[in-house]
């Protein structure tokens, strides 16, 4: 049986009990438990390797010892040791400050997990189906890991969870462009499942890992921060999917629930890749922990005022933004203002209302820029939906080459050899001072396409109307005689 197979039989199997209400329910119970069975496969192979290696999960609480089994417990005592038992358990581990503590990581991605399911024999199994996966066979992996990535878009229809998802194509296109290396450190503040955190890995693993002192560096270097608990699971899960010893360093918070002054130079980063979550509004009084100038209930604003703070000197980060941010006024002045004085703004990548759709219809853009030196210039590429398609959508969702022509046009890690022309312009700072740091600029080279003569138009919607009036008058005399029958 193939994995895509089994996770949808699994699924099926879910949609029996009648404890499991929804996909965000059914996604949240197939995590934790998978989460079980990864980890012990990593725990198993681990005490192969090093002689000294203790599973951060108790004997009785580990996969191999409950699960494994298909002959193993079911019915009502497999429900009561997960409801009083295994969750308690988990809740409740003891932990310490020392790096490296697993037993943290268990913790926080059951400290929020709920067992959905009422039906012991149902959980029989999926228990017996989830241990068909082997997790140490590097190929079953690598087809699970894609199978994860399904599990991630199906969770957008799971309700308001667009937030948490980024086109896989604009995740690597930021990571290529911003190239990190192993030995830096790597941020994400409001990491979600962890796009920008495995692309990064990827990136790195198929670059500059050469050997196992590159491979601890470049763990050693990963930072990331999610606020939501069924997103943070998602995203552990996924750490230790890529084959991540220590995913303690994907913290279950809110960044922005921290004073900004508090952030000193030991917590400033080389890297931050972000799609911070925007349109909405933090809860009362997180705003207070910024700079009066600063502040506002709107997150993405946060976002950027706490990633600029963040920054070390010469650091480099690539964001997600609205394109509210781009015109917005007001506190929105304030920070481009600020960004482009403390940092070089030197690319803004311009994206289709549809790349977000359907989860986000708005316009995005791609903020790219590095902290030391304040704006020269600034160069905006305009991002085109590929001739002979209207839109991405989710049967045509954009894909990396349909990036390529800007990487193409991007002119290397110096960014020199850049041109003007039917996608690339560049405008000043002095200039964009004096629109009052409106970023909201329209491709100059553009033709406004041409609607026809306001007078004609609106003749013809009155026309329009009125036959629409007529017809509707029609239809209501004939029911009417019918009625009358």
């Amino acid at each position: 049986m193939s994995v895509r197979t089994l996770v949808k039989s699994i699924q099926d199997i879910m949609r029996q009990d009648t404890g499991v209400d929804g996909d965000a329910q059914r996604i949240s119970q197939l995590c934790w438990m998978f989460f079980l069975k990864i980890i012990d496969d990593q725990d198993q192979e681990l005490e192969l390797l090093q002689s000294d290696y203790r599973s951060p999960i108790p004997a009785q609480y580990q996969w191999r010892n409950w699960a494994a089994n298909p002959e193993g417990i079911t019915g009502e005592e497999l429900l009561a040791f997960i409801n009083a038992d295994l969750f308690p358990a988990l809740k409740n581990l003891p932990t310490s400050s020392l790096p490296g503590d697993r037993r943290r990581v268990v913790k926080d991605v059951f400290e929020d997990a709920y067992n959905y399911m009422k039906s012991g024999q149902l959980m029989r199994q999926v228990i017996n189906k989830i241990n068909a996966v082997d997790f140490n066979n590097l190929s079953e992996r690598q087809h699970f890991g894609d199978i994860y990535e399904q599990i991630l878009n199906d969770l957008q229809s799971a309700g308001n969870a667009g937030e948490y998802y980024t086109p896989r194509a604009v995740t690597a296109f930021m990571v290529d462009r911003i190239d990190p290396h192993p030995g830096e450190t790597l941020l994400d503040p409001a990491c979600g499942t962890g796009g920008f955190l495995t692309c990064s890995i990827r990136h790195m693993r198929d670059r500059y890992v050469k050997r196992p002192e590159d491979e601890k560096a470049m763990q050693a270097g990963l930072r990331g921060v999610e606020k939501k608990q069924l997103p943070h699971m998602l995203c552990v899960t996924n750490m230790l999917l890529h084959g991540v010893e220590d995913a303690g360093f994907v913290r279950h918070d809110n960044t922005l629930a921290r004073p900004y002054i508090s952030y000193t130079q030991s917590d400033r980063v080389d890297i931050v890749l972000t799609n911070p979550p925007f349109g909405g509004r933090e809860e009362d009084g997180i705003e207070s922990n910024f700079p009066a100038h600063f502040r506002t209930r709107e997150t993405a604003d946060l976002f950027l005022a706490l990633i600029i703070r963040l920054l070390k000197p010469g650091g480099r980060a690539a964001v997600v933004l609205p394109d509210g941010t781009l015109f917005g006024e007001g506190i929105k002045t304030r920070l481009k203002e600020h960004l482009m004085e403390e940092c070089n703004l030197h690319t803004i990548v311009r994206l289709p209302n549809s790349v977000f759709r359907p989860y986000a219809s708005i316009g995005t853009n791609l903020l790219f820029f590095e902290k030391g030196t304040p704006t020269k210039d600034i160069w905006f590429y305009e991002h085109r939906v590929p001739e002979g398609q209207k839109a991405y959508s989710m049967t045509k969702p954009i894909r990396l080459e349909h990036l390529q022509a800007c990487m193409d046009w991007w002119g290397g890690k110096d960014r020199k050899g850049r041109e003007e022309g039917p996608q690339a312009w560049r405008v000043s700072a002095e200039d964009i001072k004096a629109r009052n740091y409106n970023l909201d600029i329209k491709n100059p080279t553009s033709i406004a396409e041409d609607h026809g003569d306001p007078e004609t138009l609106l003749a013809d919607l009155n026309e329009a109307e009125a036959e629409t009036t007529r017809l509707r008058d029609q239809l209501k005399a004939i029911l009417a005689e019918a009625l009358a029958r």
